[in-house]
């Protein structure tokens, strides 16, 4: 129970002292927007705020440490690690959580292109959402546009690929998430996607299985309808006949 303050008519109690994270989840909330591990919340920071969360991670991660018994104070190789991890979640490998959608820049098809067209390889960093370790590979991209088709420049898919890599991820919806993005902005007659990556959930802990790899792929539009498309899709991806 709060003590009402003489300029707060309505109750509330001060801000001062809630966390950040509380205020931005108090946002989402209020949107109902979903804020799953492999969500974009960039638009529900405000200025400043990515600071006061590094702050709060750092603070946070310290008191992992504490927990570790590991001796931070004393020990010169971990007294920043509380600090770096936080820069690296933030900053780096979950980067995609927080950062606006890269600026894509999108033509007409002037020229009517409707041929088969595939990006790749594009390597995949990301980080699996169960136990946030590494999951490292590559991704390969079939357009089959039409005349109505938003033409984006070849390193824009490789963006898209950073921005939604960059977040913890389960494969399978990763690639899906990639699809809905690309369908969105390109608005082609048919889209593939094959991605292959090592999960170091399974080589670095549990089973320790070292050359175990995960490989899926999502269909959409003519590439579900036509086997003869998405048979030369493949075969047109080296290395993986």
């Amino acid at each position: 129970m709060f003590t009402q303050l003489a300029d707060d008519p309505d109750g509330a109690p001060p801000a001062e002292g809630v966390p950040v994270s509380a205020k931005i989840r108090e946002r989402l909330l209020a949107a109902r927007k979903r804020f799953h591990a492999n969500d974009n919340i960039a638009d529900f920071l405000e200025p400043g705020e990515l600071e006061l969360l590094l702050d709060e991670v750092e603070a946070k991660m310290q008191g992992v440490l504490d927990s570790m018994v590991i001796d931070t104070a004393g020990d010169h190789n971990t007294q920043n690690t509380a600090r770096r991890v936080a820069k690296m979640y933030l900053g780096e490998v979950f980067k995609g959580r927080y950062a606006k959608q890269p600026a894509i820049t999108e033509f007409p098809n002037a020229e009517h292109l409707n041929e088969l067209m595939i990006v790749g390889p594009i390597t995949v960093r990301s980080a699996c959402s169960h136990h946030f370790c590494p999951v490292i590979g590559k991704l390969w991209i079939g357009v089959l546009p039409n005349e109505h088709t938003n033409v984006i420049g070849l390193s824009k898919y490789a963006r898209l690929v950073d921005w939604v890599m960059g977040r913890p991820q389960i494969q399978e919806e990763a690639v899906v998430q990639l699809a809905d993005l690309i369908m969105e902005k390109t608005q082609p007659d048919g889209l593939a996607i094959v991605m292959e990556a090592s999960h170091f959930c399974m080589s670095w802990r549990g089973v320790r299985e070292m050359d175990s790899k995960m490989l899926n792929s999502v269909m959409r539009g003519v590439f579900l309808k036509d086997p003869a498309l998405r048979r030369e899709f493949l075969s047109l991806i080296p290395g993986r006949n």
